[in-house]
């Protein structure tokens, strides 16, 4: 038996390129997924996926890696997508659970929360960077995904826009950090606040930087965070659930809270080198 030809995309075909060769095969349903708030050290971590229409009707006016657009571009995109998008959901994932189970353990298990709760069933799955495993379809891992596939770009906004938004909202509750500007990440300023008020309850303290101004940097990365946590941060972001509670939503869209599969030894980016059990 011959093996199929291979399909060819070729990168001046554009954004859309890809998903198109991939339908052209017959994978008509083509959902990508992204994460936002790996590299940050305070807030949630937040997955998005997306599937777009076949046509005209999927082509998002502005649509890009969500990174090299403004803020105000990226809530635009983000309106288009929401009204574009054959089906659309969001995962959080808080910074208490990151803590507890591992960023990238955390990272796969939103991916995989976000793509299982699309309305419409993916027939092939793009992932961002590196692969996500117990799909049940075809998929594949692009570099620079959000960059390549309009599908990857998409969801990039939409996690995007949904952690920006929770940042500006919890600079009202925290306004000594200025969360609002730096949504969390490692800035200069953002340094500056952490060693002149130490951490806040959305600070992950299991990353170094955290630890090391909370007077908590000796002990294992799972026992650092504080408790008791804030309640009623807690009831908003409850991930211990077993499935992902609805915030709020709709037909084709669905925001929810997605706790951690159960924690295996991972590679890490921008957190503790010993938050997996390894020997520091």
């Amino acid at each position: 038996m011959l093996a199929p030809p291979r399909t060819v995309v070729r990168r001046e075909g554009g954004l859309y390129a890809l998903e198109r060769a991939l339908q052209r095969r017959g994978f008509r349903q083509v959902a990508g997924a992204d994460e936002a708030g790996r590299g940050a050290c305070a807030g949630p971590l937040v997955a998005a996926a997306a599937i777009l229409p076949e046509g005209k009707r999927g082509e998002v006016p502005g649509l890009a890696d969500s990174k090299l657009l403004t803020p105000a571009a990226r809530e635009r995109v983000y309106a288009e997508v929401v009204d574009r998008a054959l089906a659309w959901s969001v995962m959080i994932i808080p910074a208490t659970e990151v803590d507890a189970r591992g960023l990238h353990v955390c990272n796969l298990a939103a991916m995989r929360r976000a793509l299982a709760s699309l309305t419409t069933a993916p027939e092939y799955v793009l992932t961002d960077g590196f692969p996500v495993d117990g799909l049940g379809v075809p998929g594949l891992a692009v570099w620079k995904g959000d960059r390549v596939a309009a599908c990857v770009a998409a969801a990039s906004v939409l996690a995007k826009v949904t952690r920006d938004r929770i940042m500006v909202e919890m600079d009202d509750q925290f306004p000594d950090y200025g969360f609002a500007v730096h949504k969390g990440y490692i800035t200069d300023d953002h340094s500056a606040a952490l060693k002149r008020h130490g951490p806040c309850a959305e600070h992950r303290f299991s990353y170094v930087n955290v630890a090391a101004v909370s007077g908590r940097g000796n002990r294992p990365p799972r026992a650092r965070r504080p408790v008791p946590f804030d309640g009623q941060q807690q009831l908003l972001f409850d991930a211990s659930a077993a499935e992902p509670a609805m915030l709020s939503g709709a037909a084709e869209g669905t925001v929810g809270v997605a706790s951690g599969d159960q924690p295996q030894p991972s590679p890490m980016v921008g957190e503790d080198e010993a938050m997996e059990g390894e020997k520091r």
